[in-house]
């Protein structure tokens, strides 16, 4: 259930692609764990409606709007905006791939 006070997350194509193809990577072997990394991944960005400040911001390369949250070993990068009370996501890294471009 909602509150008032929540945030609307809302994916990006770029990111939504980019869930797509980690969990076709991790289903080639294993498709139990593709579906269950796509389900934290999403949970853990999900939480981000009631926290949307909780992960750091991201000093790369950025006007420090974009911040991070980590569901190991993966990056969410998203930015949050206040005035219209959104959690936009931006991409999902796994931690070892190279920094994304903003």
């Amino acid at each position: 259930m909602g509150s008032a006070l929540e945030f609307k997350v809302i994916w990006s194509a770029r990111a939504v692609s980019d869930l797509e193809e980690l969990c076709n990577y991790i289903a080639a072997d294993n498709p139990d764990a593709a579906y269950k990394t796509g389900r934290e991944i999403m949970a853990r960005a999900q939480m981000l409606a009631t926290f949307p400040l909780a992960g750091p911001t991201y000093p790369r390369g950025t006007d420090g709007n974009i911040r991070e949250a980590i569901q190991r070993p993966y990056r969410i990068f998203y930015e949050v905006t206040e005035a219209t009370k959104t959690v936009d996501i931006l991409h999902v890294r796994h931690g070892a791939r190279q920094e994304p471009k903003f």
